[in-house]
């Protein structure tokens, strides 16, 4: 499983970044995918990482205002997110899945991913 962590509340306009800590995969192309789902929402898909390069895609609601990175040596991949509106609030997960998971538009649904932990939860007051 993959364990998120770095959730809190804050106030429009204001930043937070969340870590996914992970094991070391036996396999070289994977992506890592944060997702969240807000109250009463279906889940969505916010970010992607592909292993192989190291590109990033998101999502059209968040593009411009998060960002994901990666540190291998740490194992953590993590997601910046900047000028928060409350409709951000939600709880955060992480999850794995291959390569082709992660497209321009984002990592999806998430119907493609697995090894998904306990999230984090952002909440953010207007």
């Amino acid at each position: 499983q993959l364990q998120a962590s770095g959730g809190g509340l804050v106030q429009a306009g204001e930043s937070l970044r969340l870590s996914c800590t992970l094991s070391e995969f036996t396999f070289d192309d994977y992506a890592i995918g944060w997702f969240r789902q807000g109250p009463g929402k279906e889940r969505e898909g916010v970010s992607c990482i592909k292993s192989g390069d190291g590109s990033t895609h998101s999502a059209d609601s968040v593009k411009g205002r998060f960002t994901m990175s990666g540190d291998n040596a740490k194992n953590t991949v993590y997601l910046l997110m900047n000028s928060l509106k409350p409709e951000d609030t939600g709880v955060y997960f992480c999850a794995v899945g291959g390569g082709y998971s992660c497209t321009a538009g984002g990592p999806g649904d998430g119907q493609l991913y697995g090894g998904w932990g306990q999230g984090t939860q952002v909440t953010v007051s207007s």
